[in-house]
């Protein structure tokens, strides 16, 4: 019954059936590497050697605390080694559910072991990978464990959680999984009024607002497409979204962008975080990022460096996702 109400909370029985039915974490085969995941291998070794100005680390609040209470809400990032936008983001969303929700206890976990150390490494910062987390929660106690992931979509780095979580079943009274940000018709409607609304200054008919995914070989790649719908649907026609690994390509939204009659392109990314990607991919200033690509096709390119997890709207759609949740458990 444990096992059951914990595999309900995830994305569908097709989720639950895949995580039931993988074998032991020490003879599992390799999973498809997640987007993510090939995010924190391409730039570890560019990190190690550029020094970034990320901001303060000591302003940021780990939650790693031990003497928590018995109810839990662990929230599951991959995680940024880019400080202010760690703080700005998922920083945000976790102080967003400890006001809505003050009889829990909110803690942070990361998938990215490499980010994890990185900035162990170069800021002393200490924070949990997800073993190490539910780990804690059990040693202190927890009776009630709700695992908030911030992930967009229910993809390989959502469902390596799941099987994570899995394993600790019967570790407490009750345990559940909430879904990604973008799993309802609703929740994509409301990121799209959300993205629209921190853009409005920019709707003057000769601006194009695009903004950058990530994108992955998952079949969950399919949320960009179905997210440029919604904004189509809405009328915003000069609104698009491309991804960094996946379909749509910054090449097919640039032959897109040159369908209208646009003189000026803003860059956004459609991530939790701005970090190296929107850092380096979007805004940098090599010949392919999206900046350097846009200006060479005769734009002014403008860049907005703001995760969603900044936005007020997103973190009230967390918020909603969480009180869901808890109403389930």
């Amino acid at each position: 019954m444990m096992l059951c109400a914990l595999l309900a909370g995830c994305a569908g029985a097709n989720t639950a059936a895949e995580t039931t039915q993988q074998p032991p974490a020490e003879q599992a085969a390799p999973a498809p590497q997640d987007e993510t995941k090939q995010e924190a291998l391409a730039s570890a070794a560019e990190e190690d050697d550029e020094d970034y100005t990320t901001g303060d680390a000591s302003l940021d609040d780990p939650r790693n605390q031990d003497e928590i209470g018995e109810k839990e809400l662990l929230v599951v990032s991959f995680g940024t080694s880019f400080n202010d936008s760690r703080r700005e983001t998922i920083g945000a969303i976790e102080a967003a559910l400890a006001e809505a929700f003050p009889d829990w206890s909110v803690r942070r976990a990361f998938t990215s072991q490499i980010i994890i150390d990185h900035v162990s490494r170069r800021d002393g910062e200490v924070i949990d990978n997800v073993t190490e987390a539910l780990e804690r929660a059990v040693n202190n106690g927890v009776k009630e464990l709700l695992v908030v992931p911030t992930h967009l979509m229910d993809g390989y780095e959502y469902n390596d959680i799941v099987s994570e979580v899995v394993r600790y079943a019967d570790a407490f009274e009750k345990i559940k999984i909430g879904a990604p940000l973008l799993t309802s018709d609703s929740d994509f409607a409301a990121v799209a009024d959300a993205v629209v609304a921190a853009t409005k200054q920019y709707d003057d008919g000769e601006t194009a607002v695009v903004f950058m995914g990530h994108g992955t070989e998952a079949d969950s790649n399919a949320v960009y497409e179905k997210m440029q719908e919604v904004l189509d649907a809405k009328g915003m026609e000069n609104y698009f979204i491309g991804t960094v690994e996946a379909f749509p390509s910054v090449e097919d939204v640039l032959a897109a962008v040159r369908q209208g009659s646009y003189q000026r392109v803003v860059l956004r990314p459609l991530m939790v975080v701005a970090g190296d990607h929107a850092n380096n991919d979007m805004a940098g200033d090599d010949e392919d990022s999206w900046k350097s690509m846009f200006e060479a096709a005769g734009y002014e390119v403008e860049c907005v460096l703001e995760g969603l997890g900044s936005l007020e709207e997103i973190q009230r759609l967390y918020v909603a996702h969480t009180q869901e949740s808890i109403d389930e458990m």
